[in-house]
């Protein structure tokens, strides 16, 4: 009776049972949920007993996405959407070490390309050049009590190598400064940030205006003060000053050069703010040691011993390189989405040149002096 039950009775089907029974199994839906019911078992060691739960494991319905406190490793978070920074890096070039070599060269290469240009300009003006180039030894000469104030050629070849040859070099090096500067940016530029690019155009402006405004501070003042206390200094104890057209041209370039380049303070501490080297606060802590950087500067460059004349290096240099603490300073602020108080600062400014307008006025009405287009501007 019991085998006949069982035979026509209605008994559910082995594999409902064992679809209703296996764990991670939902009666409901009737999908595999759960990927741990099973955890020593591998696809080779799955039931074969469970057709049902099988077929319908193949194809499960859409999960949601997983979370950061869902315990399924297999599914992958979702990756986060790219910001600011993504996108700046994006827009870096990324080159080998050969492809920069080959940029490097390529930048050379045009550098020298635009200092020939204007070497071949400087050649049609070298007379006038030189007239230029020796009117400071002719003031300080003239100034000395020297009847004939001119330079003096001892090689055959001196002139010419002078005049026709460094000169051009020198004015070419002057007049293509901009150009020289473009192409170091240019070189550069592609490892910065897409938005430290935008500084292309004041950093060529600003870089080449302080390199030549350092060659006229040399010129108009540094340099002359200097040839009249050298020129000056044995005209008591009989000594008349000879002085060669290379000697002469030497220091000059020397003096000019110099100065050039230590005008380029600012753009400098500028650029390694803008590399992330150096900070505002780490340049005012330690600018102590900045000024005696400065002095040991000075001191190698002045072409005279005396303290004025050093002091003439040092005073603008010290000023040129607090001007690019405070360019690094804005450079911090904009990073950081800050503003500048601009209109307190020119309240200040405009008050210090009230200040000294009114003792220049108390200068010349009080106690006699008068203005001049020369320095010290202010004479007696």
């Amino acid at each position: 009776m019991a085998g006949e039950e069982s035979t026509n009775g209605v008994v559910p089907a082995p594999e409902e049972e064992t679809a209703a029974e296996s764990p991670g199994v939902d009666a409901t839906y009737g999908y595999y949920d759960d990927p741990y019911a099973y955890p020593d078992s591998t696809p080779e060691s799955t039931p074969e007993s469970t057709p049902a739960v099988t077929a319908v494991a193949e194809a499960p319905p859409a999960a949601p996405p997983a979370t950061a406190s869902s315990g399924g490793g297999s599914t992958k978070p979702p990756e986060p959407p790219a910001g600011e920074d993504g996108d700046e890096e994006d827009g870096m070039l990324r080159m080998s070490f050969l492809e920069h070599l080959q940029e490097l060269r390529t930048r050379l290469l045009l550098m020298l390309a635009g200092i020939g240009v204007a070497f071949v300009l400087s050649l049609t003006f070298a007379n006038q050049l030189w007239l230029i180039v020796s009117a400071p030894a002719v003031d300080a000469l003239t100034q000395l009590g020297f009847k004939e104030p001119q330079l003096t050629q001892i090689t055959p070849m001196e002139t010419f190598n002078i005049v026709w040859v460094k000169l051009p070099i020198l004015t070419a090096t002057f007049l293509a400064s901009p150009w020289i500067l473009y192409q170091v940016w240019a070189f550069i530029a592609p490892g910065l940030y897409r938005k430290e690019r935008r500084w292309a155009a004041p950093f060529v402006i600003v870089s080449a205006g302080l390199f030549i405004l350092g060659g006229l501070f040399a010129y108009y003042v540094a340099f002359r003060f200097g040839l009249v206390f050298l020129l000056g200094i044995g005209r008591d104890i009989n000594i008349r000053p000879m002085v060669s057209v290379t000697e002469y041209f030497d220091l000059f370039v020397n003096v000019v050069l110099g100065v050039g380049l230590v005008f380029e303070l600012p753009v400098l501490v500028f650029f390694l703010t803008l590399l992330r080297i150096v900070n505002p606060r780490f340049l005012v802590r330690n600018s102590r040691y900045a000024i005696l950087v400065i002095v040991l500067l000075a001191a190698i460059i002045t072409p005279t011993p005396d303290v004025v004349n050093l002091m003439m290096f040092v005073t603008p240099m010290c000023l040129l390189f607090y001007c690019g603490v405070f360019a690094s300073y804005l450079l911090v602020l904009h990073r950081e989405d800050r503003r500048f108080p601009w209109r307190k600062l020119f309240y200040v400014v405009l008050a210090l040149l009230a200040v000294l307008a009114g003792l220049v006025w108390l200068a010349v009405t009080r106690y006699g002096y008068r203005l001049v287009l020369e320095w010290p501007f202010l004479i007696r």
